[in-house]
């Protein structure tokens, strides 16, 4: 007669609610919440700063003088998925003031879904996972995502219910349904 041992289950870290994210993590980057999980970032690095920063003068040199909404960088949150939840941090966001209207004021935590989110591949990242995030942001109601891939020096253009659009060097980029008029070449974020 043999005996076998039964071993149990490994513990798993209980999910964590957004609630709790927003109270332990809500005021610091380099965290965001991934369907309970807490997700600890890595620090980009220069050129990653380089292009979102590139990739909010382009974006907010035309919103601005339009006068059409907010353009938010720097990480700021949104909430992408409930039960368990997901808070992302976008590098580059555009909220209209149709989302949220200029007489109220930027929320201090999380901000209503955006129009539109740009996100900057992070040397750490892989293409896919990138491409996952894309993906959650438009499931969660952006409009539009666009991602910005460094190291070939290309854009993605993620829209509801199409395949991606890949573009690059001298490509217009444009989005007439979330910013009808504007277009900029690819190249416009990483000169």
């Amino acid at each position: 007669m043999s005996t076998a041992t039964l071993s149990a289950p490994a513990p798993t870290t209980p999910l964590m609610t957004g609630a709790e994210f927003l109270a332990r993590y809500g005021d610091q980057h380099g965290f965001e919440l991934s369907e309970g999980r807490l997700v600890r970032l890595t620090m980009p690095g220069g050129t990653h700063g380089e292009i979102c920063g590139n990739a909010y003068t382009v974006l907010r040199e035309f919103v601005r003088p339009r006068n059409l909404g907010r353009v938010l960088s720097n990480d700021t949150f949104l909430k992408t998925k409930t039960d368990p939840d997901s808070y992302r941090g976008a590098d580059v966001c555009f909220l209209s003031y149709e989302r949220l209207s200029k007489d109220q004021p930027t929320p201090q935590g999380p901000i209503p879904v955006p129009d539109l989110v740009i996100e900057v591949k992070s040397p750490s990242d892989r293409v896919n996972r990138a491409t996952a995030k894309a993906t959650e942001y438009l499931e969660a109601g952006v409009a539009a995502v666009v991602l910005l891939i460094p190291e070939t020096k290309e854009a993605s253009l993620f829209l509801p219910d199409e395949l991606p659009t890949r573009l690059a060097g001298s490509d217009v980029l444009a989005i007439p349904d979330v910013l009808p008029g504007f277009s900029t070449p690819v190249s416009a974020f990483f000169e």
